[in-house]
């Protein structure tokens, strides 16, 4: 089981959708960070997304990064 995060910085967001709805399927630990105003994906039930920076400060991203396994940017 891997952790991922995605960073989302678009709004063409769909093709995001479709990994992560594998990646859980797949039994990893998913995440989302939202940058710079980007349209949350429609993610599956259990799934955090998160709005960077007004939710999750740039200094806990930088760790978040860190922390993940994979760490996939769109």
């Amino acid at each position: 089981m891997a952790a991922v995060l995605h960073l989302v910085k678009s709004a063409d967001a769909g093709l995001a959708r479709a990994a992560i709805e594998h990646q859980v399927q797949a039994g990893d630990r998913v995440s989302v960070a939202l940058l710079h105003g980007a349209p949350a994906p429609d993610v599956p039930a259990g799934v955090p997304v998160f709005r960077v920076p007004e939710e999750v400060p740039y200094e806990r991203l930088l760790e978040l990064i860190f922390e993940a396994d994979q760490v996939v940017a769109w």
